[in-house]
């Protein structure tokens, strides 16, 4: 049973999730409602997407403000957060979550994949950053959560590409946590190693193999949680974080340490 202070955590705090459709996005989004935010919910399936929102309607909190669309696409990124602010009034936390990479060798890609898979990843990072940081700076507020990938610190086989987009995300973070560290915003980002995620669960099946591979490399010899994420997110959107800024911390039951 949740404490009536768990309940109040981000009370009246605004709170934009991309990527919440599905999967760890859609977790983070509950954790925030659970704890009293009020919502804007992203993504490019629309249709899931208003299931999340409904789901957390019909649990007894607010609807969620929801946009579907490809927010690579800085037009998407802008009327999402222009939505929030005309809908709540204002952004205090913004979790870029939206993202999927297309995992294979890399000589296997195409043009079309590594495009797809920077776009995805850094480019919806990027644009919706780059609208929401003017709301935080103008009140001297904000928390900007990024989820990067614990694969860029480890190397991990086929992730050349998305290491790429997932380490610009890190990188972004670092940058702009010193550039903005007097206007009251922090910049972090949470890296899993490989999650629970219904995707995972689909792959296993198909190929378990190939899965063990990555949960190997993990010393606790497990696969992370939605929730194990979700609570990282939580804690470094929260105020009680507000000296912690420009760090990449890994949720990844120790694959990388340090």
């Amino acid at each position: 049973m949740k404490t009536d202070q768990m309940d109040s955590r981000f009370a009246d705090q605004v709170i934009v999730v991309t990527g919440a459709a599905s999967g760890i996005g859609a977790v983070i989004a509950q954790h925030f409602a659970d704890a009293g935010a009020r919502l804007a919910l992203s993504d490019v399936n629309e249709k899931q997407l208003k299931s999340v929102a409904e789901s957390i309607a019909a649990g007894g909190r607010q609807m969620p403000v929801v946009v579907a669309g490809d927010l690579s696409q800085e037009d998407v990124a802008g009327g999402l957060i222009r939505s929030t602010v005309a809908a709540h009034g204002t952004v205090d936390v913004l979790v870029n979550n939206a993202g999927g990479g297309i995992i294979k060798p890399f000589l296997d890609h195409t043009p079309d994949t590594l495009r797809t898979t920077i776009d995805r990843n850094l480019w919806t990072t990027l644009w919706c950053t780059w609208h929401a940081v003017p709301i935080m700076k103008a009140k001297g507020y904000g928390r900007v959560v990024n989820i990067g990938a614990d694969s860029v610190r480890n190397g991990l086989w086929d992730h050349a590409a998305y290491n790429a987009a997932k380490g610009g995300v890190h990188a972004m973070a670092t940058g702009l946590a010193r550039e903005f560290a007097k206007d009251g915003i922090t910049f972090n980002v949470v890296a899993p190693c490989i999650v629970n995620t219904p995707q995972v669960q689909k792959a296993t099946i198909m190929s378990p193999q190939a899965l063990q591979r990555f949960v190997d490399v993990v010393p606790m010899g497990r696969a992370g949680e939605m929730d194990e994420i979700a609570s990282m997110v939580c804690y470094l959107a929260s105020k009680e974080a507000s000296f912690v800024t420009g760090q990449v911390i890994s949720v990844n039951g120790g694959s990388t340490m340090l």
